[in-house]
């Protein structure tokens, strides 16, 4: 339970996916720990999302349509189907219009939508609102954000990396890193068999993870839903066999159990990625990561025990890197215990959200407080 006040808080989230497990990807996992860990603090959560998520109150005008692509197009991470903008986007202005015609009834908005719908509408709410910087920077949201000015969103942003983006598009953020909850993410005791786990598209490559599995003679378990069918088809599945094996998405259950059980993690974006929560949740379980250093990747591993980071693309040194760290697993039985310390310490979903309720404290008692570019970092 959260030791401040009790708050009534509207989530903003995603319009693409449903917001439940198994999770679609990082933002919606994101997005439905931060609904359901500010619930347990004993906040009071209205939820605007998909139909079909987990949170929102059905029949209600804050559950939105759930997409529906056409029968000849495979749904996709990339496009949305036609149904986006005469359908989703008006009904997610009606929810924020249901909000504005209340704005006694809410105290903040945590705003995690990828549409620029809520930051151009947010001096309209007559309730204060947090804008979340969960990817690089989107054209419609900065120019939503900078004709809003200081009578719009106060943003955070996921890393440093995201911060400073963001800032050369004109938009000024704090960095709050995300959150893992270690009750879904135990500590395992690892095993044999490399793991990677997220989404399976070309940004994020795991065709590359096959190449270090092979490298090193170990099999390779690889966990996530499919968000480019087309690379699926074409570069992935080629390369499964015996040595490696596609699973699908996973219930977080299975999915940190799979993670707990493997020798190492293997990260291969292809992309600046703005954090990279798998990364984290691996760490969360004991398990050791490598990846490749781009986006706020490195900032992961800068003051982590457990993880290295390699020049992009080079397959060979994340080959070598990962061999050292089963190794060094295989020789000191405290170096999986050491690991998951050390990511308690620094991204435990509990202090997150704490530092969440201290942005939305300042908010509401002085909002010249954020955007002052301070970084939030997390200590045991």
């Amino acid at each position: 339970m959260t030791a401040g006040p009790r708050l009534r808080v509207v989530v903003i989230a995603p319009l693409r996916f449903p917001i439940r497990r198994p999770h679609a990807g990082g933002l919606e996992s994101a997005v439905w720990s931060e609904v359901n860990a500010l619930r347990a603090r004993g906040h009071e959560v209205t939820f605007i999302g998909v139909r079909g998520s987990d949170f929102v109150e059905r029949g209600s005008v804050f559950e939105l349509p759930e997409l529906r692509w056409p029968r000849w197009s495979s749904p996709d991470d990339e496009r949305y189907p036609p149904g986006h903008l005469t359908r989703s986007v008006p009904a997610l202005r009606r929810a924020l219009e249901a909000i504005a015609a209340r704005p006694g009834r809410y105290d903040v908005v945590s705003n995690h939508c990828l549409d620029a719908l809520p930051v151009e509408l947010a001096p309209e709410l007559g309730v204060p609102m947090i804008t979340t910087l969960h990817t690089p920077v989107d054209e419609a949201v900065a120019a939503a954000a900078n004709r809003a000015g200081s009578d719009g969103s106060r943003f955070l942003a996921v890393s440093e990396f995201t911060k400073r983006t963001w800032a050369t598009a004109g938009v000024e953020s704090d960095v709050l890193l995300n959150g893992i909850d270690p009750d879904a993410w135990r500590a395992g005791r690892g095993g044999d068999d490399l793991v990677w786990f997220g989404r399976v598209v070309a940004e994020k490559a795991p065709h590359l993870a096959v190449d270090v599995a092979r490298r090193l003679g170990r099999r390779l378990v690889i966990a996530g839903r499919v968000g480019d069918p087309v690379y699926a088809e074409r570069v992935l599945s080629p390369l499964l066999g015996r040595d490696v094996r596609h699973v699908g998405p996973l219930d977080p259950t299975r999915l940190a159990t799979l993670v707990g059980r493997s020798a190492a993690a293997v990260s291969t974006p292809a992309w600046a990625e703005p954090f990279g929560l798998v990364a984290p949740e691996a760490l969360m379980t004991g398990t050791p990561v490598v990846s490749f250093a781009v986006g706020g990747v490195p900032e992961i591993a800068q003051a982590s025990v457990g993880m290295q980071v390699v020049a992009p693309g080079d397959l060979a040194a994340m080959a070598d890197r990962v061999d050292g760290l089963i190794r060094q697993s295989e020789l000191d039985r405290g170096f999986r215990a050491s690991i998951r310390a050390s990511a308690l310490a620094r991204f435990s979903l509990d202090a997150r959200v704490g530092r969440l309720e201290e942005h939305f404290a300042a908010l509401l008692g002085d909002s010249s407080v954020l955007g002052s570019g301070r970084v939030d970092e997390f200590s045991s």
